[in-house]
């Protein structure tokens, strides 16, 4: 069975432009620049893109947790990474695609050449789908943005006005965690599913890793086919290192002049049997204009009725104090009524969680 870490979180931030998204086609001014936002129900909602969020997220785990990051290479008008997840654990968690060829060697590491005396050379394309997977991050409720100005001035010369689009909200997002794909990888050729090199996949296994059987893919003849996985030690470690990494990531544009707390607010954390996302509407819009936050209080509930039989361990909910704290007396109470459920603040609930996960890697 391969169990899915499952995360919603809460941010909350107030005269903000987290992710532009360039000129602005709307002002008056010629150097006016966008918010990204976009539209439902009639309704503007602001927005940071998904894969913002996932680079604040990789930032924050190589100056926090001291991953060593991939490096990039780039070709022309195309980049990859080295595509080695079993060195750089962000190419295990986030995913890669690598599309080449290279030189084919003999025994004694020398190129291999054609009849006409030209060096051979061997496909060596691989993809991995990112174990990691998230939304991206959207204002609760419709949001209106406003334009102001700004200015570079110095202490010569005229300043040098622009505009930008701020704004106030709170925002959520949500994650998933492939607990059984962090560490492990298939060399056999498969679109999408061929993580390793064969050279790599000999490195792996000289460096400890091992093989386990594919309980999903068979060859001709029926057999499954060989994962490589590494030790347990070092999954668990991926695992808590990039969930331990929301009680500390930041990021986002404009932070110089519109800094903001991007860590969660609000977090829940839970261990699922399957990979859809139950608790994608446990925050909803409120209010005559759909302009006000609010936590689905009865939403919740339900998800955590219905999906009792795929909840694995607790399910975990962190509240920071000062933040929606009309909402904690209905939420102690839910945690009181539910055996699986607990209520702390945000770092615990990150904390205990992870504390569990040690326990359902397998």
């Amino acid at each position: 069975m391969s169990l899915k870490i499952q995360g919603f979180i809460l941010i909350d931030v107030d005269v903000v432009a987290l992710n532009n998204a360039g000129k602005s086609n709307s002002s008056n001014f010629d150097n006016a620049m966008a918010t990204k936002k976009i539209y439902k129900n009639g309704k503007a909602y602001t927005y940071v893109s998904g894969q913002a969020w996932r680079y604040w997220w990789r930032d924050t785990l190589q100056k926090n947790y001291g991953w060593d990051l991939s490096p990039v290479i780039r070709d022309k008008k195309i980049a990859f990474t080295a595509a080695n997840p079993i060195t750089f654990a962000d190419d295990d968690v986030f995913g890669y695609m690598k599309a080449a060829k290279e030189v084919k060697t003999d025994d004694q590491g020398e190129p291999v050449l054609s009849k006409g005396g030209k060096e051979q050379k061997v496909d060596v394309t691989v993809t991995r789908s990112s174990p990691l997977r998230n939304s991206a991050i959207i204002s609760v409720a419709a949001t209106r943005t406003v334009e102001n100005w700004s200015s570079m001035a110095r202490q010569e010369g005229d300043s040098v006005p622009y505009s930008k689009e701020e704004y106030s909200a709170v925002m959520k997002g949500m994650f998933s965690l492939d607990m059984g794909q962090v560490g492990t990888f298939a060399s056999y050729n498969k679109t999408g599913f061929k993580n390793l090199t064969e050279k790599l996949r000999a490195e792996a296994l000289a460096g400890g890793a091992t093989e386990l059987a594919d309980p999903f893919v068979k060859d001709g003849k029926g057999n499954a086919h060989q994962l490589v996985q590494l030790p347990k030690e070092v999954r668990i470690q991926r695992m808590k290192d990039t969930i331990g990494a929301l009680k500390t990531i930041s990021g986002g544009a404009m932070q110089t002049n519109n800094m903001a707390d991007v860590t969660p607010k609000f977090i829940v954390l839970a261990t699922t049997t399957t990979g859809n996302h139950p608790f994608s509407h446990i925050a909803k819009n409120g209010g005559a204009y759909q302009e006000n936050a609010e936590l689905n209080i009865a939403g919740l509930e339900e998800v955590l009725t219905d999906y009792k039989e795929q909840l694995k361990g607790t399910v975990y909910i962190g509240k920071r104090n000062g933040f929606m704290d009309e909402y904690h007396e209905v939420l102690q109470a839910l945690a009181d009524k539910f055996d699986n459920v607990e209520l702390c603040s945000v770092n615990q609930a990150i904390d205990q969680y992870c504390a569990q996960v040690e326990n359902q890697v397998e």
